[in-house]
């Protein structure tokens, strides 16, 4: 069998299964956020459901439009706030200790490792990375999650993607994710579980590793999943909140397709509207000019991507005309680029430094768009209106091409600046 689906039996109860399979299995978390928590919660309600499944099994964390915009959106908060005290929920994080849910789960060890993850938002699929099975799913079936701990599955068929050598020319783990959504399109996984292997990907740090699993939905992925290794192993030391169990593939496992990459041949790239697979390389994008920038996300607001952009922004200007608003993922990140000085360096650049939010990155708040309006993110979607107004665009690349665009006021690459 393949990870995935080992997971998926192992939680199942059965010996081995199969693509196609229905199973349901016992699920090891539950999670949702403040746009999605509140559906979930009337869900669990209308169950006639008193109590949660396992309060120590529930993660809820407010984090699309925290700190609360609006009185709407601080009404959505306060229900979810409301529940977790109710429920004595242990994994709540209140504003000013959470951060984007994506990177706050792995971060703090409450994903480990062969977990069988549900998340209420479509990017859950980022856990992948630590060898757990971790997908997206509605407000409805994180509400029956809640109640029951259990959720059915149709075990997905397994793409498998080679990557081997090593990058050249500055590309990036953002980089890998962006090419190979390029090359299937985004549903060339529909439905499939995504397995990245080879000795690029070995190469890679946890972060780099995380940022390719979350964009795993943006090809239809299923899960996004890398086996555990010993770069994984050293990275969790300390941090597992429960015992972890590795899955490994078995040699004779059977695949939908091998997909084979030369790392040679993946160049940093941009994503164009209004389609992650849309890319261009960022050498043919530098006729593109620019409003705003945005480094942060689920997908690039992690320690490695804030040095990134600060290396780059270090001891240069933002361009006249142009916002960059930079956005660590959580407050551990946050502290770590004050105490490395990148803070510094992001406001000395001219850079609007936030608190961790996902906040741009679904047109919440915190640099919405004007009509025609372009920006460079390193977000993971560029869909029509995604970032503000319909004729808005947004352009998808690394941290070190976002930052060296805003201080260009054009899309380009750090060595053009």
């Amino acid at each position: 069998m393949t990870v995935a689906e080992k997971i998926l039996a192992a939680h199942a109860g059965l010996d081995e299964v199969r693509p196609g399979q229905l199973v349901e299995c016992d699920l090891d978390l539950v999670l949702a956020n403040d746009i999605t928590a509140p559906i979930a919660i009337d869900v669990f309600r209308e169950l006639g459901a008193t109590e949660v499944f396992d309060r120590d099994r529930v993660c809820l964390v407010p984090d699309h439009y925290a700190p609360n915009k609006d009185i709407k959106s601080a009404e959505q908060t306060k229900k979810m706030r409301d529940f977790a005290h109710e429920q004595k929920i242990t994994h709540y994080w209140e504003q000013g200790c959470a951060g984007i849910e994506h990177a706050l789960l792995p971060e703090t060890g409450t994903v480990v490792p062969g977990d069988l993850v549900i998340g209420a938002d479509s990017h859950t699929c980022t856990y992948g990375a630590l060898g757990a099975f971790s997908t997206g799913v509605g407000s409805t079936d994180a509400g029956v999650g809640l109640a029951t701990g259990r959720a059915w599955f149709k075990v997905p068929p397994t793409i498998k993607f080679e990557i081997e050598g090593e990058l050249t020319d500055g590309a990036t783990a953002k980089d890998i994710i962006l090419h190979i959504i390029g090359l299937i399109g985004v549903d060339g996984a529909l439905y499939q579980a995504m397995e990245f292997t080879g000795s690029t990907i070995a190469s890679l740090s946890m972060e780099g590793r995380m940022c390719i699993s979350n964009m795993a939905i943006e090809a239809g992925g299923k899960a996004g999943i890398m086996e555990v290794d010993d770069v994984a192993r050293a990275w969790l030391e300390g941090r597992c909140q429960r015992p972890p169990v590795e899955y490994h593939a078995d040699s004779d496992a059977e695949y939908a397709r091998v997909v084979r990459i030369d790392a040679a041949d993946i160049k940093p790239c941009v994503s164009w509207p209004h389609l992650p697979s849309n890319t261009h390389p960022v050498s043919e994008s530098g006729h593109i000019t620019i409003d705003q920038a945005v480094i942060g996300s689920c997908t690039n607001g992690r320690i490695e991507d804030m040095r990134a952009a600060a290396e780059v922004l270090r001891g240069r200007r933002v361009a006249e005309g142009v916002r960059c608003i930079v956005i660590p993922a959580t407050q551990a990140v946050f502290k770590q680029c004050m105490a490395e000085g990148l803070a510094d360096a992001f406001i000395d650049a001219g850079c609007v430094f936030s608190t961790p939010t996902c906040g741009p990155c679904l047109g919440g708040y915190m640099g919405i768009l004007a009509a025609g309006e372009r920006c460079v993110s390193t977000t993971n979607r560029n869909f029509v209106g995604r970032m503000g107004d319909p004729t808005s665009e947004v352009y998808l690349a690394s941290p070190a091409v976002a930052a060296a665009s805003a201080v260009a006021g054009r899309i380009c690459a750090p060595s053009d600046l």
